[in-house]
């Protein structure tokens, strides 16, 4: 099928895939959520803020050695991350994604991660970079719980977005794509996932060797784009629609 270019989908839409202007911004996110990562492990008591099933095995692995300190910031992370996710999924429970934009419900719930993360920065930047216990526990539970809104916002996008949060399930996927079926075309955008997950992690830890202060920033800083990005199709389909679209 020809590819058909217009004003609502940011770019090229085929097939009724989204257009470039949501694939971008879903990479965009994925680079935030390696830069929440690479902070919440090194800084936050080791534990992920988006990757629940590393932090069960971590959970048990804290039960197993008998370590109070690691049981209290797995369940804190797996807390935050499933009460981001409720939230979002009431927010935005009944609302179907279309390939060509991010329904308005999905981009509310992610100015309200751009939110948590811009007092997680505060929180961060004011303890200079080295937060004590009980600030820690407050950041990594609000870690979780913007990376449980993005999971749940990406999932309320439809087809209209991809995983940002984990990329397990993506990688065997492009693998089997790839590999197992010879018909199959893997997505050309998965490999920029890749790298951006790797590219916000190593940023994270480059920013916060050279500034400790601001390595907060940085997270917020790219879903504020990210979201920035993902407005452009929204307004476009509203323009072309007289205002008329779904929320």
């Amino acid at each position: 099928m020809a590819a058909r270019q217009g004003p609502a989908d940011g770019g090229t839409e085929r097939d009724g895939e989204p257009g470039r202007a949501l694939r971008v911004a879903v990479v965009v996110l994925v680079a935030a959520s390696g830069a929440v990562e690479a902070i919440s492990f090194t800084a936050l008591d080791h534990v992920f803020a988006g990757v629940m099933t590393s932090n069960l095995a971590l959970l048990g692995m804290a039960i197993g050695r008998s370590s109070g300190a690691g049981v209290t910031a797995a369940l804190l992370a797996l807390a935050g991350f499933g009460a981001g996710a409720t939230v979002v999924a009431w927010v935005t429970h009944g609302r179907k994604g279309v390939p060509a934009y991010w329904p308005p419900r999905v981009l509310l719930c992610l100015a309200g991660e751009v939110a948590l993360l811009a007092v997680g920065a505060g929180v961060w930047a004011a303890s200079g970079g080295a937060p004590g216990a009980v600030a820690r526990d407050a950041l990594q539970c609000g870690a979780a719980l913007a990376m449980g809104a993005q999971a749940a916002a990406m999932v309320a996008a439809g087809r209209a977005a991809a995983p940002t949060t984990y990329l397990t399930g993506t990688l065997a996927t492009y693998i089997v794509r790839g590999v197992g079926r010879a018909s199959a075309r893997p997505d050309r955008w998965v490999p920029a996932r890749f790298g951006a997950l790797i590219a916000g992690a190593a940023a994270a830890l480059a920013l916060r060797r050279a500034a400790p202060a601001w390595a907060g920033t940085l997270p917020l800083v790219l879903v504020m784009a990210a979201v920035l990005t993902a407005c452009g199709p929204l307004l476009a389909r509203r323009s072309a629609t007289g205002g008329r679209t779904g929320t």
